[in-house]
């Protein structure tokens, strides 16, 4: 309740469910130091009072890849979020993890926030940039991995033959699907049935190439709603997960990741993953953020 606080206006008295109030809400770029690039993100600074359907439509209203809602905390944390893509709600995601702990260490004047989302609590370190940009580091829930059954019906709405590493699955909310290929060039050329991919299901198909710690890639989600996303926090994690299982980096060697240019929307991600083997025992992500703008909706 301390940070809702922070944003509410003179006279403020939280509404009954879907009651017919102004809400306030911000509009970030995350995983860029530049405003009007990386992926865009609504965060509504205080989702007192509505309910789980109009926050649905409000995301689908606003149309950006997720906006979130921020509540009071239940445990120990310093809030709770809600994280919706304009066709259905995500129990973690990453670029709206990082972008409201921007917004609530800037409000708390705090380095360091804890964001409990609904798969579970998340630790962001926050740190100002020259300019507007504010870098944050998170440590990421570590996901379940495996084969993916789908592999043939995958590369085919792909419009690819193979993937130059195994096709395995990784779940940390979000299930991310990796598709290795043989250069950015390829990735950068890639024309994907969205139909066919929207029939496998919910989940990221992330197609990615590169060398050392140097990655290119591109996310299709389009049965969330999301053709294609500009970044994809959620994924970079099980990225370095993913190459460091297969050999292709070092365990504990951070990865740079591009994303987003195809779609006009130039991104940029660290990632990496502690541990050996198939044991994992830490996934950070990280990037920069900036507030671009902000705004009312009488609902």
């Amino acid at each position: 309740m301390e940070l809702l606080s922070r944003f509410e206006p003179p006279g403020f008295a939280p509404a009954g469910p879907d009651a017919g109030v102004t809400r306030r809400y911000l509009v970030l770029d995350v995983f860029t130091d530049t405003p009007l690039q990386g992926n865009q993100l609504a965060v509504f600074l205080d989702g007192r009072g509505l309910g789980e359907q109009l926050m649905q439509r409000l995301a689908r209203e606003l149309n950006l890849s997720e906006t979130v809602f921020f509540l009071p905390a239940r445990g120990e944390g310093d809030l709770r979020i809600r994280i919706f893509t304009p066709a259905s709600e995500l129990p973690f995601a990453g670029h709206p993890v990082l972008g409201s702990a921007i917004v609530a260490a800037s409000a708390l004047e705090r380095d360091s926030i804890v964001l409990e989302t609904p798969l579970a609590p998340v630790q962001v370190s926050v740190q100002p940039r020259s300019g507007r940009a504010t870098f944050g580091r998170m440590a990421q829930p570590i996901p379940a991995f495996g084969p993916f059954d789908a592999e043939r019906e995958l590369l085919a709405a792909l419009g690819l033959e193979r993937s130059w590493l195994p096709v395995e699955v990784y779940d940390n909310g979000p299930r991310h699907v990796y598709v290795a290929l043989e250069s950015e060039e390829a990735v950068t050329a890639l024309r994907p049935d969205l139909r066919a991919l929207a029939e496998l299901g919910g989940i990221d198909a992330n197609c990615f190439a590169g060398a050392g710690t140097s990655w290119r890639t591109r996310m299709f989600a389009p049965a969330l709603g999301v053709p294609e996303d500009p970044a994809t926090g959620s994924a970079a994690g099980p990225l370095a997960v993913h190459l460091a299982r297969h050999g292709r980096i070092a365990f504990g060697q951070e990865v740079e990741i591009r994303q987003g240019a195809e779609v006009g929307r130039p991104s940029l991600l660290y990632a990496r993953a502690e541990g050996a083997g198939d044991a994992i025992t830490r996934v950070e992500v990280a990037g920069a953020a900036v507030i671009l703008a902000g705004g009312e909706i009488l609902l």
